[in-house]
C-alpha cells in the first residue's frame, strides 16, 4: 500500500477516535420549539496580519461582541495589527503558540503542546461554535473542538484549492478528515463553495456562501493622499506574493510606456515578492511607488484613477470591494469570486496577461466618462449587496440553524 494510503487509513481511524473521545454526539437537549441562543463564539486563525480574512473576522467579532455574544479569537502563531482593535472592542485574544521552528522535532513537540492548550482553552470558554479561518486553522481546529466537545463547529474557506495543489498527499488526507469531523464549511463566494465541492468533496448539505461585508466608512468620502504623479494613477492593493500576479502588472506598465501611454503605479501591500519586484521595476524602467503594509487605504482610493487586481488565484477580494465602495473603476483577473462582484460593473481580464491589463487600463485612460460609469454601478452594487449587518446576521442565523441541529440531534 503506498504510504499516502496509509496515512489516509489511519486518518480515518483517527477521525473515528475523535468522534468517539469527544462524545460528539451528547446531549445538548432543549426542549421544542425552543430557540438556541449563541452566547460565546470562539474563532480560529493564524494571525492577524493585514490580510482579508483577518480584517473579515475582526468586523464580524466586533459585530458579534456588540450584539452581546462573548467573542474569542484563538491565534495559532502571532497577533498583528487588528489584535489591539479587537482588545478595544471587548473581544478576548489568545495565543496559542505553535510554530514552524526552529527544527522539526522540537517544532512537533512545542505543537503538541500547544495542541493540548487550546484544547483546555476550548474546554474552559465553553463555546458554542469554533470557527476555523484559512488552511491550518481548519485542519488543526476540527479535532481540537471536538475533543473539547465544542457543540459546532465550522470551517471558512476563503481561497482556491488551487492554492493547496503542491502540498503533500497527506496534508490533503488530514484536510479530508477535518472536513469530516466538521459541521459546515462557509465559503465567501459561490466559486470558491464549487470548488469546495468539486475538489475538496464537501457535500453540498455542509456548505454555505456568506459574502464578506463592509463598513458604513468604506462608502465615506474622504480626502486624497498625495501623490506626486502627473500621470494616471493605477492603484494595486494586495500582498507582495507569488499567486497576487505583480508581476504581470509591471509588465503591463512597461508595454503601455512603449505604446506612449505611461502611468504610475502605486502598490499598497508588502509580502515575500516585494525585492524580486523591486527590481522588475527598476529593470522596466516603469513608475512604481511601493508603500507597504497601510491599514488605512481610503485616501489612496480617493487619489486612485483606478484599481488594479492581476491574481492569479483569489477568493473574494476586499480590495476590489473596497474599491468599488469608493467608486473607483476597476479592472481585475476572472479568477476566484471576482467576476461574482464585477460582472458588468467592471473590466474582467484573463490572469497571467500582462497585454490583457495594458489593454484595460488603456480603455479607462482614454475613456473617462465609461471608467466614471463603471465606479457609480460598483458603488451602488456594493451598498446593496455587501452590507457588513447582512454578513453578521447571515453569520449567526447559521451558527444558531447548526446548534439547534445539534442539540436535536
Amino acid at each position: 500500500m503506498p504510504e499516502y494510503q496509509k496515512v489516509v487509513c489511519r486518518a480515518r481511524r483517527f477521525r473515528f477516535l475523535i468522534w468517539h473521545i469527544s462524545g460528539n454526539r451528547k446531549g445538548i437537549f432543549m426542549a421544542a420549539g425552543v430557540k438556541a441562543r449563541i452566547n460565546c463564539v470562539a474563532f480560529l486563525i493564524g494571525e492577524l496580519n493585514l490580510g482579508g480574512a483577518q480584517q473579515q473576522l475582526s468586523l464580524l467579532a466586533r459585530e458579534l461582541r456588540r450584539s452581546g455574544v462573548a467573542v474569542h479569537v484563538l491565534l495559532l502563531s502571532r497577533g498583528g495589527p487588528h489584535e489591539s482593535t479587537l482588545r478595544d472592542a471587548g473581544v478576548h485574544v489568545h495565543h496559542l503558540g505553535f510554530t514552524r521552528k526552529p527544527s522539526p522535532p522540537v517544532a512537533l513537540v512545542r505543537n503538541l503542546r500547544a495542541f493540548a492548550r487550546m484544547v483546555s482553552l476550548l474546554r474552559r470558554l465553553k463555546p458554542e461554535v469554533l470557527h476555523a479561518l484559512l488552511y491550518e486553522s481548519y485542519v488543526i481546529g476540527p479535532p481540537a473542538a471536538r475533543l473539547a466537545r465544542v457543540p459546532v463547529v465550522v470551517a471558512g474557506r476563503r481561497n482556491q484549492s488551487s492554492l493547496l495543489k503542491q502540498r503533500p498527499r497527506w496534508v490533503h488526507a488530514l484536510e479530508r478528515v477535518a472536513t469530516g469531523i466538521t459541521d459546515h464549511v462557509v465559503a465567501n463566494a459561490a466559486a470558491l463553495a464549487e470548488d469546495a465541492r468539486t475538489v475538496e468533496r464537501v457535500p453540498v448539505r455542509k456548505l454555505s456562501v456568506i459574502r464578506n461585508g463592509l463598513s458604513d466608512s468604506a462608502f465615506q468620502a474622504v480626502l486624497p493622499e498625495n501623490i506626486d504623479t502627473t500621470l494616471p494613477v493605477v492603484l494595486c492593493l494586495s500582498r507582495l506574493g507569488p499567486a497576487k500576479g505583480h508581476r504581470f502588472l509591471l509588465e503591463a506598465a512597461s508595454l503601455l510606456s512603449r505604446q506612449g501611454l505611461p502611468v504610475t503605479l502605486v502598490l499598497v501591500g508588502d509580502g515575500p515578492e516585494r525585492d524580486d519586484l523591486e527590481s522588475r521595476a527598476r529593470a522596466l524602467a516603469v513608475d512604481v511607488r511601493f508603500l507597504g503594509d497601510r491599514r488605512d487605504v481610503a485616501g489612496f482610493l480617493a487619489r486612485a484613477d483606478m484599481v488594479v487586481l492581476p491574481s492569479e488565484s483569489e477568493g473574494l477580494n476586499n480590495s476590489v470591494m473596497e474599491a468599488m465602495a469608493a467608486g473607483r473603476p476597476v479592472i481585475a483577473t476572472s479568477v476566484g469570486g471576482t467576476p461574482e462582484l464585477l460582472e458588468d460593473r467592471g473590466i474582467l481580464v484573463p490572469p497571467a496577461d500582462p497585454a490583457a491589463l495594458a489593454e484595460g487600463i488603456t480603455l479607462l485612460v482614454e475613456n473617462p466618462e465609461l471608467a466614471a460609469a463603471l465606479g457609480v454601478a460598483a458603488r451602488a452594487w456594493a451598498r446593496k449587496n455587501l452590507c457588513l449587518d447582512v454578513m453578521v446576521d447571515d453569520h449567526i442565523k447559521l451558527y444558531q440553524r447548526l446548534l439547534e441541529n445539534r442539540c436535536a440531534g
